[in-house]
Parts: structure tokens; sequence; C-alpha cells
């Protein structure tokens, strides 16, 4: 196989037959070059992504992520396809492997996330949930960390957003709506355009995305003790959180919907990461 671009020392993008592929291994291209030749004995997993969206933004997302993380992403993702038998959309490459990531990252920093709709995903998604429990295993057994039980309704939540026939289309159009009124709020509230193709604008769209289903089935969560966090973000980040501001007083007039303190904890966080990453 023969270089076609290095992402880092440890992930190169090769091209076979006119398809390109992501290639990862530890020192892979460790004072390598476009051009030259892989030592296919360092290859330890290969990547082949049919979707050229979700291919690129994978190579984005990737170039930040240890490998040990991306690894048990794909096993979690292989295991969904085997017990589901359910076709997944490409993009489950990025959005799970990030929350993977993200998730594992929390913990370590003695942050845990509470999940707003593990009630429902547990009832309504039970397939993808007792996924979720048993990637919560493979997690344990690969890094000896257990994360909490709301982190498999995630990851369930995650696989039945990727699944291709999971909404009907009533659902779609209300929650698609509403996610580009709160696009809109942003964009006029910064007078920005956002980089669709960024890593960090789908981070948040796929957070809006689960935002909008919640709205739209008409449930809310509220927890006191998120209070805390929001004051120090809300301190940090004030442009962000008077945007969040704007959201609250807009969902107010239009759905009658109240943003509880962890709504806005997340909604300003994802605010001022995509704004920061598009407008510097």
């Amino acid at each position: 196989m023969v270089i076609g671009k290095i992402l880092n020392n440890n992930v190169v993008i090769v091209k076979e037959n006119g398809i390109e592929k992501i290639i990862m291994g530890r020192g892979l291209a460790f004072r390598k070059k476009p051009g030259e030749e892989l030592d296919e004995k360092l290859v330890d997993k290969v990547f082949t992504l049919s979707n050229q969206r979700a291919a690129h933004k994978f190579q984005e997302l990737i170039v930040d992520i240890p490998i040990p993380h991306i690894e048990i992403g794909e096993e979690i993702i292989s295991y969904a396809k085997t017990k589901t038998g359910k076709k997944l959309n490409d993009m489950i490459y990025i959005s799970l492997v990030d929350h993977v990531h993200t998730a594992i990252a929390r913990y370590l920093e003695g942050i845990t996330v509470k999940n707003a709709l593990l009630w429902e995903t547990r009832r309504f998604y039970p397939d993808q949930f007792a996924i979720g429990m048993t990637a919560l295993d493979m997690i344990e057994k690969r890094f000896q960390i257990r994360l909490p039980e709301d982190e498999a309704g995630f990851i369930a939540l995650h696989l039945a957003n990727a699944a291709m026939d999971e909404e009907n289309m009533q659902n779609i159009y209300q929650i698609t709506k509403v996610m580009q009124e709160l696009v809109n709020i942003v964009k006029y509230k910064f007078n920005v355009e956002f980089d669709e193709d960024s890593v960090y604008y789908y981070r948040f769209i796929t957070h809006l995305k689960f935002f909008a289903k919640r709205l739209i089935g008409g449930t809310t969560y509220r927890d006191e003790s998120d209070r805390q966090l929001l004051e120090m973000v809300k301190s940090q980040y004030q442009n962000a959180y008077s945007c969040v501001e704007n959201i609250g007083d807009f969902l107010g007039k239009k759905y009658n919907y109240s943003l509880s303190d962890e709504e806005k904890l997340y909604l300003t966080i994802h605010i001022e990461r995509v704004i920061y990453k598009t407008t510097s």
C-alpha cells in the first residue's frame, strides 16, 4: 500500500482501485512521506467508508483521538451491526467514536453526565440499549473503568439514530424544523456562516438533533446538581450563554418549552465550541 496522505504518525490515507481507505497503526507513518510504501505489519485497522462526507469527517476527527478509543468505538459498531442485522449510516463512525472518546475523557476527569432520555431509550430502543450495556462491558474490559448506565443510553441513541429507517417522516420534519430554527438563532446572533464540513459543526448538529427529539416528544430534564457547573460555564462563556437565553425565549414563546439547567449547560458548551472553531 502506498501512502496518499499522512494525518499523523498513526493514521494515513491510501487509495486502492480508486477507493480511499483510512489506515491506522501505531507508528505507521513515522519518518514516512506520501508516495512511500507502508509497512503492512504495522497496520491495525482499515476503514473504508462509502459515504465521502462521512469519510472526510472521520479523517478530521481521528487526528485528535487516541487509537484505543477509536478501536473500541469501531468494535462496538461492528458488534451492533452483527447483533441487530441492521444497516447503519456511515456517520455512526463519527458520532459514536466521538461520543465514546468524550465519555471516557469525562469519566477520567471525574465528570458524569446524566442522560435525560435514559428511561425513554430503555423503553423504546431495548435492543440498542442492550448493546449499549454490552459496550460498557467492552470499555471496562479494555480500559478498566466502568462508565455509568447513562452512557449505555447515549450509545443506544447513536445506534438508533444511525439506523436507516428509524424515524417516521413526520418526526423528521418536526425535528429538522426545530434544528434549523435554533441554528438560525445562533447564526444571526454571531453573524457567522458555519463550516458544515467541520467536525465541530457536526457535533453541534448532533446535539441539536437529540434536543429537538426531546422537545418534539414533550419531555425535559431538570437536575439541580448542574446549577454550580452552569454558573461556571455562564461566567466563562458569556456570549454563548446570552445566545442560549435567546434560544430559551424563542422556545418558550413558540413551543411553550422551558430549558432546564442541564440543557442550558450543554447548549452553551456546544455553541461556544462551534463558534470558536468557526471564527478562529
